[in-house]
């Protein structure tokens, strides 16, 4: 949490965090608009690019070079974004793989 000097700075700072989350939970409850949208929500939901790649090829998608969807293609997906993806979504995925690499860091 940011430092504040009184209660209203801190007041203020959670009150930014819950417009924060709200916006979360609004760029969720959207509906995708395409299928990399989907995508990116599958791993947020399962946090896994195993399991993702999973339900993707399920749907008989391949990877745009033509081969069958890959691990890597989500990573890819993840990491770089696509035109067709809304930002909000983009970043909370991208906050899903950061806590997932540190909860598997941890278990070592």
């Amino acid at each position: 949490m940011k430092s504040y000097t009184n209660i209203e700075e801190l007041i203020e700072l959670f009150e930014a965090e819950i417009a924060e989350l709200n916006s979360k939970i609004k760029t969720l409850k959207t509906k995708p608009k395409s299928l990399n949208e989907e995508i990116l929500l599958k791993y947020i939901e399962t946090a896994s690019t195993g399991k993702t790649k999973e339900f993707v090829r399920a749907k008989g998608v391949q990877s745009g070079s033509g081969s069958m969807f890959s691990s890597a293609d989500v990573s890819k997906l993840v990491k770089d974004g696509a035109g067709d993806v809304s930002e909000g979504l983009l970043t909370i995925a991208r906050q899903v793989g950061v806590l997932t690499k540190r909860k598997n860091k941890s278990k070592k």
